[in-house]
């Protein structure tokens, strides 16, 4: 598989990135003025350790260890291979194996499946045995196989699904809202590492997830909520950033949590398995570049007992940071609490030509509809809105857009034709409504600052507040992500931030004034 390139990214490669994007136009200024980053000021620290004695990672910056040689990253200079690659059509069906969970044991530290993995090993980033210990770096040719597909006939495939029919929406006004005031931070604290080695949930030990990155949540039931990571890996998974095909890889697994004290942190009670010890992928992926690379969700949430997920097909990696390409935005379904997913085969966004709007979707249900915020590929696309009855979230037909102050149906090209909601570009969006305060709260990922901002605003068309910074990697280096746990209060965010760097997730508490 390779690394994925969903770092932030430095100002000079925003610039670049922009540029190839098309969305730079007007040249370099407008990209806002980024400063250098210093040199981290914040003293060397020993890496956190769990109650079972087991060393985690430590997403800040700080200075070096006094004493220590810093080895030098190995130069790997891939060399593209062409590779003809036969690909199934229709591809295989999915693997729906499940297993009920057996209880962890009582003792936090015990092996819950002996048979499955040894005790745990030290920290893959700390130990001395994972690296060459060199001061200078090696220079390494690597082949970099470049699959070319090859459709060949394929299995059964999936059931057809009837097509819904057709529910065209009548036009609605929409005016934007008066501006709220820009939220005010008061502080920003890591609460602790969800996962990986030497976290308090142990998910390597207990469900094989060693490295993952992502952790977007919605609540399933009262008292209940999803926990949904990305690319996860396990066994011989090592930093920095994603595995490889060959160390257990999954493209996303689920995990649930129950703990209201969120100060404590984020403890995970479980995952959906298909065996011991082993979170399974919920939604299945071709895992072939160049045709479907890896299925990624971007945002859960539940409409009654049915839980849906939006994901994104993605076709590519590139080695631009902070750019993909897509083959299509879509919506899974579940009527099992997460245990198994059906991706409708209708409700999905095509990228044509890759101009799609709705490639990278988040989707929060409130009142009578369910609201649909989404960007296109990649880090620097404009936010679009859309909404559709809660009644209707898989017909596509369903569907209105927000065009200059209007709800337009979904008509012709209508879902390119979407007003950007905010001036700028926005990526790995995360919102909820908070009933507190009568007020929307949009968290996101703004690569040409280099920093997760917040939003507020008083209706999901605007007028957006202006954005306020909950982090910069100035603190937290290689940060991205910022997912809002459904609990969250006006006055009191909390947001997984993933670290490429060492490929984990962490729970962040903000303050606000």
């Amino acid at each position: 598989m390779g690394f994925r390139p969903r770092r932030l990214l430095s100002r000079p490669e925003v610039v670049a990135a922009l540029s190839f994007s098309g969305v730079l136009t007007l040249g370099v200024a407008l990209v806002p003025a980024a400063p250098a980053l210093a040199a981290p000021t914040r003293p060397w620290a020993a890496p956190p350790v769990n109650e079972c004695g087991e060393t985690g990672f430590d997403p800040l910056a700080r200075q070096p260890q006094p004493g220590s040689v810093t080895p030098q990253p190995d130069i790997k200079i891939p060399v593209p291979v062409p590779q003809l690659v036969p690909v199934q059509i229709p591809g295989p069906k999915p693997d729906a194996t499940r297993i009920d969970p057996v209880a962890l044991p009582s003792d936090p530290c015990a092996n819950p499946c002996p048979e499955v993995r040894s005790d745990a090993p030290a920290n893959p980033a700390t130990d001395p045995g994972s690296g060459s210990g060199a001061s200078l770096p090696r220079v390494e040719i690597q082949p970099d196989p470049e699959p070319i597909p090859i459709p060949v006939p394929g299995g059964e495939g999936p059931e057809p699904q009837e097509p819904p029919a057709a529910a065209r929406q009548p036009d609605a006004p929409a005016p934007a809202a008066a501006p709220v005031a820009a939220p005010q931070l008061d502080s920003v604290r890591l609460v602790n590492q969800v996962t990986g080695h030497g976290s308090p949930n142990r998910t390597d030990m207990r469900w094989s997830v060693d490295g993952t990155d992502l952790g977007l949540m919605w609540e399933t039931r009262p008292g209940q909520v999803a926990v949904v990571f990305g690319d996860t890996f396990g066994r011989g998974w090592k930093p920095i950033g994603a595995g490889t095909d060959q160390q257990d890889w999954r493209s996303n697994v689920i995990g649930y949590s129950s703990n209201p004290d969120l100060s404590a942190g984020l403890i995970l009670d479980d995952f959906v398995q298909d065996s011991s010890c082993h979170a399974t992928e919920i939604l299945d992926s071709r895992k072939i570049k160049n045709f479907e690379h890896t299925t990624i969700p971007t945002s859960g949430f539940a409409v009654g007992d049915r839980q849906y997920l939006t994901y994104m097909s993605i076709n590519r990696w590139s080695k631009i940071p902070g750019m993909w390409w897509t083959n299509h935005g879509g919506i899974a379904w579940s009527d099992d609490n997460g245990r198994t997913w059906t991706k409708s085969q209708w409700a999905r966004w095509d990228n044509l030509f890759g101009a799609g709007r709705f490639q990278v979707a988040t989707m929060v249900p409130h009142g009578d509809y369910v609201y649909m915020f989404g960007t296109p590929n990649g880090r620097f696309g404009t936010i679009g809105l859309g909404r559709v009855p809660a009644t209707q979230v898989l017909n596509k037909s369903a569907y209105q857009y927000w065009i200059d102050g209007t709800w337009v149906a979904a008509d012709g090209a209508n879902e390119f034709r979407a007003t950007p909601l905010v001036s700028g570009t926005a990526s790995e969006l995360s919102i909820r409504y908070d009933r507190e305060s009568d007020r929307w709260q949009m968290v996101y990922l703004d690569s040409a600052t280099q920093s997760i901002v917040l939003r507020t605003a008083a209706e999901p068309q605007g007028a957006w507040s202006p954005p306020t910074t909950l982090l910069t990697t100035e603190d937290y280096p290689t940060a991205y992500g910022g997912f809002l746990h459904p609990w969250s209060t006006a006055k009191d965010l909390y947001f997984t931030m993933s670290a490429w760097n060492s490929y984990n997730v962490y729970l962040m508490h903000a303050t606000l004034k």
